[in-house]
């Protein structure tokens, strides 16, 4: 496979885009619940952007190289999951909740961010001076905006995947809340199950429908002239 500069500068940004939003994501786990008194993840050393706390070989690395070299649409991969004692809340079923939306709603917060950002800059320079020059400055605003836009991509693919309500998702922890105590019991049975039943329906295509969703939601975010400079 012969590989541009173009395309290696493509790949290399998707995969750093990659590392930021699942290292966000195990953070907000892991700051929630410390924030919520249990000190596990703070001493395993799991509250810090230090990559080399988070990457695990699989999904950080081999899982988005291979859908990138299957030509994904769609880039996203896991970190190590960040270690939590639910023992230690106060109300563990409530603290439980809060602690596995923290990482999709990290995950929007950062997308929404990184939009708003390059949105306020596209209002106050013309997209053809951005992204239809060639000087040293435009390629690395070129670059940046490629990398921003990216990172929109994956990091709401990112929060409406873990939303979906099969174990060890964060949306099954959710789920859990709101279901009677022998069905959490049911759905803790089927964990190690849990990445079987997700590769099965992402196979199968079972989670089309939700990626057609993100991807109007990210066409929105990012507008007309950025998905123009993003496509080209």
């Amino acid at each position: 496979m012969n590989l541009s500069v173009a395309d290696i500068l493509q790949l290399v940004l998707s995969l750093v885009a990659t590392f930021a939003a699942v290292i966000l994501h195990e953070v907000a786990h892991g700051y929630v619940s410390w924030r919520l008194g249990d000190p596990t993840p703070k001493q395993q050393g799991r509250l810090t952007a230090n990559p080399l706390a988070h990457i695990d070989l699989i999904g950080s690395i081999v899982v988005p190289l291979a859908l990138w070299a299957m030509n994904s649409r769609f880039l996203f991969g896991w970190a190590k999951p960040v270690p939590i004692n639910p023992a230690f809340y106060r109300n563990p079923l409530k603290g439980t909740l809060y602690v596995a939306l923290a990482g999709p709603l990290s995950n929007v917060a950062a997308a929404l961010a990184a939009a708003g950002t390059g949105r306020l800059v596209l209002l106050g320079i013309s997209g053809s001076v951005l992204f239809r020059t060639s000087t040293v400055t435009a390629n690395l605003v070129q670059a940046v905006f490629l990398f921003l836009g990216i990172f929109v991509i994956i990091n709401l693919a990112l929060a409406v995947f873990n939303l979906i309500p099969i174990p060890p998702l964060d949306g099954s922890r959710v789920l859990a809340y709101f279901l009677p105590a022998h069905w959490r019991l049911r759905m803790a049975q089927i964990e190690r199950f849990g990445f079987l039943i997700i590769f099965a329906l992402v196979l199968l295509g079972g989670t089309s429908g939700l990626f057609r969703l993100t991807s109007g939601i990210w066409r929105a975010l990012l507008g007309n002239e950025w998905l123009l400079f993003l496509s080209s």
